[in-house]
């Protein structure tokens, strides 16, 4: 018996270090200040106990106690420390990364920065209509060459066909005088060096949208869609379609229908670095279709197919092939524009990019913005530019790892605290209005839509999530009840709890913070 009151007492002694901690960190920082500085950091002292009190019930609980975590709050006006708990600590970001890009991007391009897209040709238009030469798709890292409707509001929508912009830019073509093409359709991603896959993605991302392969060229964010309908009856087959349909991506489906009752089942298999699809299983009767979002391997090829189908829609004859090129071409400077689409703003990119946490969208934003020093040779020149960004940050060195812009790779690393100095010096910034905007909003859209749905939470919280097996994150800007502003960043690695039991424990981190940092709490007390 007296062994295990000992191992109660232990366990409650861990349990509460953290809280005594606090408290006498907080009682040694007011002894011997002014009067006045001295209330301050009482009255901050106290939030934190009871903050950090609030901390230990939610994440020293199973499952999630098994986990890392990395918390910071700081003031938003002043700047002061609310709290910490392994705040100078590496944690993979996943997508929390993308707040570092997106600012990246504003601050060097600017909110009102467009993206040009050409249509060029190194040939010359005879009187019949005859191009003597090539036809070049070039792309310069737009990542909105799709049927995707703007500005964002608070979901994504669609209006018409995937490749609608190409055929935009086909007409155009085709208004221009061009019958016939006597030479290639090509697609030229030159303008940034070929990397598809930065270092730290899984094989399994390449599979799927979330893992496109980047570009400079990106039309219908380098995906085809493979729509799945199944039968009236069991034993039926499915019937797929696949949008846009090019002839690079192959699919061949066995799936049957199974009885209404019966769960679906697919199983999909690609061999990586190929177009060929092979899907099985099945499909419940007369359930709704089944949309599979599917990355492609080659995007400037793919993007030079789609414009070749949409010339000869129009009726353009091409004589020669389509193909792609990856390496600039010596003779650009002598090409002559035919036409030219320049894209939304980048601020309304932006948006798009942090509210739904579009991985690929944010590696070009992050190639864009170095372009603008002109091309890097290696990866590793590419990890180079942001350093000078973050120095003016204030964001201390070491404190971000980064090997891509998205937090896709499973190899950045980023400090609670290097998120927090982002934030405070972006709060400053004349972008920050088309930051903040471009925020999940708690309860109301993106990725926090269906998050934090009530009172004091919804709408008060702006912030990007974070999600990669085993990580969930969430960093951001929190207005209390009073009006009082935070800024704060929440990490958690090593994860094995579900999804849900993560978040509602961050969720959980975020209600302590508003009702215990709460100004208009104190003054009423």
């Amino acid at each position: 018996m007296g062994i295990a009151k000992s191992g109660i007492a232990l366990q409650l002694s861990k349990k509460t270090l953290r809280t005594y901690l606090w408290l006498v960190v907080f009682l040694l920082a007011a002894h011997g200040t002014p009067a006045q500085e001295k209330g301050l950091q009482e009255k901050n002292g106290a939030e934190a106990v009871r903050f950090a009190a609030r901390v230990e019930s939610l994440l020293g609980a199973a499952p999630v106690n098994k986990g890392e975590w990395g918390l910071l709050v700081v003031d938003a006006e002043s700047g002061v420390t609310l709290y910490q708990q392994n705040a100078d600590d590496y944690f993979l970001p996943a997508s929390n990364m993308k707040l570092l890009t997106t600012a990246l991007a504003l601050d060097t391009l600017g909110p009102d920065y467009r993206f040009r897209t050409t249509i060029e040709t190194n040939g010359t238009l005879g009187a019949g209509g005859k191009l003597t030469g090539d036809l070049i798709l070039v792309g310069r890292g737009d990542p909105n060459l799709s049927n995707r409707k703007f500005p964002f509001e608070t979901k994504e929508e669609f209006d018409g066909a995937p490749e609608k912009v190409l055929a935009e830019m086909a007409d155009a073509v085709a208004a221009s005088g061009v019958k016939e093409i006597a030479g290639d359709v090509v697609g030229d991603d030159s303008y940034f060096p070929r990397e598809r896959y930065p270092d730290g993605w899984e094989i399994d991302d390449m599979v799927w949208e979330y893992g496109a392969a980047i570009s400079a060229l990106v039309v219908n964010d380098n995906t085809v869609t493979l729509t799945l309908t199944p039968g009236e009856k069991a034993g039926d087959a499915a019937q797929e379609t696949l949008e846009p349909d090019t002839p690079e991506f192959s699919v061949r489906t066995a799936v049957t229908t199974c009885r209404q009752s019966e769960k679906g089942d697919l199983r999909l298999t690609r061999e990586p670095g190929t177009n060929a699809v092979v899907v099985s299983g099945t499909l419940p009767a007369k359930s709704d279709p089944r949309k599979l979002t599917l990355a492609v391997q080659e995007p400037a090829q793919h993007a030079a197919l789609l414009l070749a189908e949409v010339l000869s829609r129009r009726g353009i004859k091409i004589d020669g092939n389509v193909r792609a090129i990856h390496d600039p071409d010596p003779n650009e400077s002598t090409r002559t524009v035919l036409v030219e689409h320049l894209s939304i703003p980048l601020k309304d990119s932006v948006k798009l990019v942090n509210k739904i946490s579009q991985n690929l969208h944010t590696e070009v934003l992050l190639r864009t913005a170095a372009r603008q020093q002109g091309r890097w040779e290696t990866p590793e020149d590419l990890q180079k530019f942001p350093a000078a960004f973050y120095a003016k940050v204030g964001i201390r060195e070491g404190d971000v790892i980064q090997t891509d812009g998205s937090g896709l790779s499973r190899h950045d690393l980023v400090t609670p605290r290097a998120f927090v100095a982002l934030l405070q010096y972006a709060q400053i910034q004349p972008w920050f209005p088309a930051y903040l905007a471009s925020l999940p909003v708690a309860g109301e859209d993106g990725t926090l839509n269906e998050r934090m749905k009530t009172p004091p939470l919804a709408g008060k919280i702006q912030a990007k999530t974070g999600s990669l097996t085993h990580v969930r994150a969430l960093s951001g800007y929190a207005e209390t009840p009073g009006g009082r502003k935070l800024i704060f960043s929440f990490l958690s690695n090593n994860q094995g709890a579900k999804n849900h039991e993560v978040h509602e424990a961050i969720d959980g981190l975020c209600l302590a913070m508003v009702e215990e940092f709460d100004e208009k709490r104190e003054t009423t007390k």
